[in-house]
């Protein structure tokens, strides 16, 4: 096989056209809505996780904060559902591409800081300067703090790519080394088919944890700046 380890991180084609917006777009026909008033259950347990999630995120912050509540509660919806549809076989997984991830971060970011920098100008700036700083170390600490401020959405992004790359690259290593001992050795064979099992169901929590922090990181920032 001329396959290398990163050939399922390569964006698919459709008559050698790329598939990744169609790859991002199907994960919103997954989310269930009804316009009857009794859900059937799997979407009455869609709207009570949201629901919690997205209390849990919200209780801290005030009224300017609360008016991204939808934004918040449909990318964590999306992130989730992305991150899960890519452990399914022959699929694509959007999030281990660091330009999309970046995408989402970079936008998000931004509109905290340009909220904090409308509405709470003076105590934005401040955060550049820590009180009590010697004079002489003042210019040195505005870039350092300049440079981490840039550097979140950075963090956000690699951060994503980061856990979900190295948990599909894991599967992939271990799934390929349980076909090549499936000819040799029946008791390693059922070792490295248990622990590809268990690695799947780590994946799966991984994939849910990883939208939570990512949206929550967002929320925090959001938090600072309200």
């Amino acid at each position: 096989m001329n396959e290398n380890l990163f050939t399922p991180f390569s964006t698919p084609t459709i008559l050698n056209q790329p598939a990744t917006i169609p790859i991002i777009l199907f994960p919103a026909t997954l989310v269930l809505t009804s316009k009857h008033p009794i859900n059937n259950r799997l979407a009455t347990i869609q709207q009570n996780l949201i629901q919690l999630t997205l209390k849990q995120m919200m209780m801290t912050h005030n009224a300017k904060g609360q008016t991204w509540s939808l934004m918040l509660t449909s990318l964590i919806t999306f992130i989730a559902m992305t991150n899960l549809l890519g452990l399914l076989p022959y699929s694509f997984t959007p999030t281990t591409q660091l330009s999309m991830n970046l995408a989402m971060a970079i936008p998000l970011w931004a509109g905290t800081v340009m909220v904090g920098l409308r509405f709470k100008t003076k105590n934005s700036l401040a955060h550049l300067l820590p009180q009590g700083t010697p004079t002489p170390l003042i210019p040195m600490l505005v870039v350092i703090e300049t440079i981490s401020l840039l550097i979140q959405p950075v963090a956000l992004a690699v951060r994503l790519t980061a856990n979900i790359t190295a948990g599909h690259l894991l599967m992939h290593l271990i799934g390929n080394a349980a076909l090549a001992l499936s000819t040799a050795n029946f008791s390693l064979t059922l070792l490295t088919s248990t622990l590809l099992t268990l690695l799947t169901i780590l994946e799966i929590a991984v994939a849910l944890i990883q939208a939570y922090v990512f949206t929550l990181l967002v929320s925090l920032y959001l938090h600072n700046n309200t």
